[in-house]
């Protein structure tokens, strides 16, 4: 794909999803193919990444209130059933996970990602 291409999709991203499509931008532009709000039956997979014959569901956390337990099982829920590789990423300025839930995900495989809001 062309770097206007992708810098054309890019735009359209954020304009449409915000901080999700942001997040998607970053990875189309590293290369990937990405899919957003893919349904599942607990809730849709934010963005589904497809880079390298790999698959990662990857799901946003933009405010404090949703970064609990109850989140991440239902990211490894739905990564469990379309067999990718979950990951977590901040969004903004937030606080990192508490002890407990970097744990939790260091035990379960999901990888944390920050990134900054501009």
């Amino acid at each position: 794909m062309s770097l206007a291409r992708i810098r054309m999709l890019e735009k359209t991203l954020i304009k449409k999803y915000g901080e999700i499509g942001r997040v998607a931008a970053l990875y189309l532009e590293a290369g990937a193919h990405v899919r957003l709000m893919h349904p599942t039956r607990y809730g849709p997979i934010h963005i589904l990444v497809y880079k390298d014959g790999s698959r990662y569901a990857v799901e946003v956390v933009k405010e404090k209130n949703r970064m609990c337990k109850e989140t991440l099982e239902t990211l490894l829920k739905k990564a469990e059933l379309v067999k990718a590789k979950p990951i977590l990423v901040i969004y903004g300025d937030l606080p990192l996970l508490s002890e407990e839930l970097y744990k939790f995900c260091k035990e379960h495989g999901i990888k944390i990602k920050r990134v900054k809001a501009q």
